[in-house]
């Protein structure tokens, strides 16, 4: 009997989210909230930005588990209409406009980058580590993109996606892997705290 109590006492307390976790979510929601500041306006609509590297960043430090849960705080406190995201906007309807997809993939793309591999090969972790982040970019633009596409209503999918492979995908793939290689540190130094 003490044996089973004792399982169920580990693997809840194993679920259960920490004070510091909490904190480190909220912290880095905010950090995704600054960044999403920095942007240039486009007149396609779609303004070129860095929160793709937040995001990547936040996976990164974080894991795949607050990262999550750090993205969601983020694009909840913007869906209830706080100005966090790009120039200073808020609203619901900002995840249902043309740019809203790319916020929604951004919960898939944090899964990827958080993704921390045991493989028992070293050299297969470090391809693994860059990987799944360029994967996770491509999934996050491949789901914006069919947003833009259904709701632009003058651009068909093929165009937005040569327009995104053009204008996009390269920054988006550099900015990725730079917050990769800057994340890997930071995580190291938060883990040791």
């Amino acid at each position: 009997m003490n044996t089973v109590k004792s399982f169920q006492t580990k693997s809840s307390s194993a679920n259960r989210i920490t004070t510091k976790e909490l904190v480190l979510a909220g912290m880095f929601a905010a950090v995704l909230a600054v960044i999403s500041q920095l942007s240039i306006p486009m007149p396609t609509g779609v303004p070129i930005t860095i929160q793709i590297f937040g995001v990547a960043l936040i996976g990164t430090v974080l894991g795949w588990r607050l990262g999550f849960l750090a993205t969601l705080i983020y694009l909840l406190l913007g869906a209830v209409g706080l100005p966090v995201f790009s120039n200073f906007r808020g609203g619901i309807q900002f995840l249902l406009d043309l740019t809203g997809g790319y916020k929604w993939g951004w919960l898939i793309m944090v899964l990827l980058c958080g993704i921390r591999p045991k493989t028992g090969s070293k050299l297969l972790n470090t391809i693994l580590i860059f990987l799944l982040p360029i994967l996770g970019t491509l999934m996050d633009e491949a789901i914006g993109g069919l947003q833009w596409a259904a709701l632009s209503g003058d651009m068909s999918v093929s165009a937005v996606f040569s327009y995104s492979i053009v204008a996009f995908v390269p920054k988006d793939i550099i900015l990725t892997v730079i917050a990769v290689i800057t994340g890997i540190p930071i995580r190291k130094a938060v883990s040791r705290q």
